[in-house]
């Protein structure tokens, strides 16, 4: 695989039709990989499609297309983004017409073996000449052949154009051994006795093996379609119209066309079409469904509307800020997919596997015949054939190919459900192994909006004060910045203009007003500057004990007061930190405020003071996080972009409170609202999916390493146990069926 060091790689996912095996998805990504221009292939059984890293400037959409086709496989034509979502929930439709079809021929293959299988052990004997019960059941069985099991040769002779063996290789030689070895016993029955071979025939055990390996194949797309249910539960939130306010009337549109900026009304039980801002009304909003919050959330003028939301009361109006794929839901269905079909770093022993796993047994097989052909017991080519076909249908490279991706589909669909974003298999593998979570203080731990209480001046009026400090605090972003100004302008205090603003972040902000210079922030930032704060200081460790946060204003370089900012901590932070530290997790706290306010904080949500990292600048936090991670795997809790550098820099980045603003780039985990103890619900659902990704793979090596050798026969010497060709159809069928089953149990996985 090669790119160009100048070209910024481009990522696109592709559907890919036809896969049946892990061998089918090694040999996408053999062709994938094989293309020039291409970095990096993912192909994913479970979700049939590959996500593919490639250089622009060296192959595009339709080169990567070609090589998919190169290795056998169709790449159907996908719907503009604007069609995405109705293409997605038709496609599920043509998805459930297919199940439906496999089914029935499931049923039909088995129960024309069945009826086939009785006519052959009839009590007593059958009263015809076996000669013409054989030439009788050669219709059927054609018809099972290359009618109902026509799927799998026509699947095996396209991978043997390209020079690969898969599944479907498999059950067709397997079939194809059963009904030719039958079809020759039936048109020269002489011949066969004169041979000194019986006239059993092997119909029945044909027909029953395509029909078990059909039902195999329908529960395993059953329980696929089950696993992908998160996606089509999200998509389902979409409406398909909105009702939008044009040119003073009322009319309902297709979503498609509702443009940003739009006026759209949202009446009681109507879902939220696009998201917006509120401008008229005032209603509960009910945000499950996204956020995993089962209380509805009461809305007004300026607040933020979400699209697949549930308006549970009054009507409002909205300004559309986003529509289409822009949309919070939009982007939420798009991460889920990219997670659902990624591949956490454990897939790689399943895929080496898989790389060789069809040749060895179909050398296994030869092995079998070969060996019983020589020394088996008498008659001894029906008793060779038998093992080498029970060899063939039992080995089951499936369940390996389905252990990883099925498990993922579940538990990253599982946690969109509850607002819990895993971008990919490798976060969700990481977040497995941490054993430190780092704390964001503010708006983390906290709610985030900090509100101005006291004003506590020297020498001069509150007002004055107040006044000076807000004019500077004006040019500022941050959010005690903003609370200044807010609490200025709650007291009607008129602000003057402020020249020469400059700004430290994390320590404070200066500028020139009404032609004195005035200075606002932390002690050390107010001292470097020649400002003595020693009149300052008791007043600040005074609002600093009490949990609030004390900024210093200087006015023309003498002390001038303390503004007290409080900012309450979430209820349910308290909870939260007690779930990750009775889950055996190292819990610290990281800000950039005053170890007064940070110990204070601590105290509520339960963090000791020796795991609080106080006055540390966003630039540091990076630095602090990797010293952390020096003891073990960390995570550190963020805005995701405030805290950018430490999120990056972490094991885990996990983006708390990001509402209606999805920055998937942001994190590793984003959480859509803002409960603390969804980070706990994260790390324990990471934990639970990566343990059943470990049973899925034992069961699936397992099952291979045990009932290969006894379907070749190597117990009957001991025991005289023999697995019959159709039993180890019903046994392979079993094995895919019991990893889906067990990656579906994450359903039942409860997060706070």
């Amino acid at each position: 695989m090669t790119t160009t060091a100048s070209s910024p790689l481009h990522e696109v996912s592709l559907p890919v039709e036809g896969m049946t095996c892990a061998a089918c998805v090694s040999r996408v990504e053999r062709h994938l990989g094989r293309a020039d221009g291409v970095a990096q292939a993912s192909v994913n059984l479970a979700t049939e499609r590959a996500t593919v890293r490639y250089d622009p400037a060296r192959i595009d959409r339709a080169g990567l297309v070609k090589a998919i086709e190169a290795a056998g496989y169709e790449v159907p034509v996908e719907p503009a983004a604007a069609e995405a979502a109705d293409e997605r929930l038709a496609g599920e439709r043509t998805r459930a017409a297919e199940r439906r079809e496999l089914l029935w021929s499931a049923l039909a293959a088995t129960g024309i073996g069945v009826a086939m299988m009785a006519v052959t052990l009839w009590p007593g004997g059958v009263p015809w000449p076996m000669e013409r019960v054989n030439v009788w059941m050669l219709a059927p069985a054609t018809f099972v052949q290359f009618v109902l099991g026509r799927g799998f040769l026509l699947r095996a002779a396209r991978g043997l154009r390209h020079g690969e063996l898969t599944m479907d290789t498999l059950v067709s030689l397997g079939t194809l051994a059963a009904y030719g070895y039958s079809l020759v016993v039936t048109l020269l029955p002489e011949d066969m006795m004169e041979a000194g071979l019986s006239g059993e025939t092997y119909y029945d055990s044909a027909a029953v093996i395509v029909g078990l390996v059909l039902l195999g194949r329908w529960l395993e797309a059953r329980a696929r379609g089950q696993a992908a249910g998160a996606v089509r539960a999200l998509l389902r939130l979409r409406p398909t119209t909105a009702r939008v306010l044009r040119d003073g009337r009322e009319a309902d549109v297709p979503l498609d066309q509702v443009r940003v900026g739009d006026l759209v009304r949202v009446r009681p039980g109507d879902r939220v079409p696009v998201d917006g801002e509120i401008v008229e009304g005032a209603s509960a909003v009910d945000e499950s469904t996204l956020t995993g919050e089962s209380v509805p959330v009461e809305k007004g003028a300026g607040d933020a509307a979400i699209a697949g939301t549930l308006n549970a009361s009054g009507s409002f109006v909205m300004r559309a800020t986003r529509v289409g794929s822009e949309t919070t839901l939009a982007q939420i269905v798009r991460l889920v997919e990219l997670a659902q079909g990624s591949k956490p770093p454990i897939q790689r022993v399943a895929d080496a596997v898989t790389g060789w796993f069809v040749p060895v047994v179909v050398g296994l097989a030869a092995l079998a015949f070969a060996g019983w052909l020589l020394v088996g017991p008498e008659p001894r080519l029906p008793f060779a054939l038998s093992a080498a076909i029970a060899v063939l249908i039992i080995a089951c490279p499936c369940a390996m190919g389905l252990a990883t991706p099925t498990a993922i589909m579940v538990g990253t669909g599982k946690g969109a459900e509850a607002g819990i974003l895993v971008r990919d298999g490798l976060a969700l593998e990481a977040a497995e192994r941490i054993s430190v979570v780092v704390l964001d203080k503010t708006g983390t731990l906290t709610r985030g909006t900090p509100a101005l209480v006291a004003t506590l001046p020297v020498g001069l009026a509150p007002d004055q004060v107040l006044r000076l400090a807000a004019a500077v605090e004006r040019g500022s972003e941050h959010p005690l910045a903003e609370a200044v100004v807010a609490g200025a302008e709650t007291r009607s205090i008129t602000i003057p203009a402020a020249h020469g603003f400059d700004s430290e972040p994390g320590r404070g902000v200066s500028a020139w007003v009404e032609g004195r210079q005035v200075v606002v922030g932390t002690a050390a930032f107010l001292a470097e500057g020649g400002v003595d704060v020693a009149m300052l200081e008791p007043r600040a460790v005074e609002q600093a004990a009490a949990g609030r946060t004390p900024v210093l204003v200087a006015i023309g370089g003498r002390p001038a007061g303390v503004l007290a900012l409080a900012d309450p901590v979430k209820p349910e932070s308290a909870e939260a930190v007690r779930r990750l530290q009775s889950a055996g997790v190292d819990v610290w706290m990281i800000t950039g405020d005053r170890r007064e306010v940070a110990a204070a904080v601590g105290a509520v949500v339960g963090i000791g003071p020796d795991r609080i990292l106080a006055e540390v600048r966003p630039a540091d936090k990076a630095a602090r996080v990797a010293e952390l991670q020096r003891g073990g795997r960390v995570a550190m809790v963020g805005d995701g972009v405030n805290d950018a550098p430490a999120l990056a820099q972490a094991d885990v980045g996990i983006a708390i409170g990001t509402g209606a603003d999805v920055a998937v780039e942001a994190s590793d985990v984003t959480l859509v609202g803002d409960d603390l103890r969804a980070v706990a619900s994260a790390l324990a659902l990471s934990r639970a999916t990566m343990r059943t990704i470990r049973q899925n793979l034992g069961w699936a090596f397992g099952y291979n390493v045990l009932l290969i050798p006894v379907a070749a026969g190597l117990a009957y010497p001991l025991t005289g146990w023999l697995l019959s060709p159709a039993l180890a159809a019903a046994a392979m069928a079993l094995s895919s069926v019991s990893v889906v089953t067990n990656s579906l149990r994450l359903r039942r996985f409860r997060t706070a």
